[in-house]
């Protein structure tokens, strides 16, 4: 899939806003604490990603009614679901210099993902969290994701690669009460 920077500055794939906030003192303590014993930044990725998916558990699946949104918030109150998790792992990347993209999937609704830039290319990543049927890995050899659309049900990959979360998404998580409210809410389209 050819993918589209929202913005040709590389550098907005490395700042922080009150979403992705990679300033935080928990984001930069994680952090820390993550690159303990790794070698160099495509481990690190792997690390990060490896973490969020498999210590951040997916709201849904847990059954954990509360939404969150911020990275620190993610990572405080551990859990999240797509969108959110994927902000924590912009925010973790990001901490460690390494350009991270918020990119999205359409299906019923829309499912967030992040892509990392490595090597001159960018490499979609899902850290959504395993399951039964989700086995999502990381990957710079090709994708590994925990979903693929299927043309025929009119479901796509979203081309745009995003250096903030998209407005609607945003919207969505800000304004639910708590995850049964986000999920009639969902966005079904960018």
């Amino acid at each position: 899939m050819h993918m589209i920077q929202q913005t040709p500055d590389l550098s907005a794939y490395l700042a922080a806003d009150e979403v992705i906030d990679h300033h935080h003192p928990l984001v930069r303590e994680t952090a820390e604490q993550l690159t303990d014993g790794v070698v160099d930044s495509y481990e690190y990725a792997r690390v990060a990603f490896e973490f969020v998916r498999d210590t951040i558990p997916h709201s849904q699946d847990s059954g954990d009614l509360r939404v969150t949104w911020r990275a620190s918030d993610v990572l405080e109150q551990r859990t999240g679901i797509c969108y959110a998790r994927a902000h924590a792992l912009a925010a973790l990347l990001r901490a460690e210099d390494i350009p991270t993209a918020l990119c999205y999937q359409k299906f019923d609704e829309v499912h967030g993902l992040v892509a990392v830039r490595f090597n001159g290319a960018w490499h979609r990543q899902d850290p959504r969290g395993n399951k039964p049927g989700v086995d999502a890995q990381f990957s710079l050899d090709g994708e590994r994701l925990a979903f693929a659309p299927d043309d025929a049900s009119n479901e796509m990959d979203y081309p745009v690669l995003y250096a903030a979360p998209h407005p609607v998404v945003l919207n969505a998580l800000t304004a639910a009460r708590d995850r049964p409210h986000l999920w009639q809410t969902l966005p079904t389209a960018l």
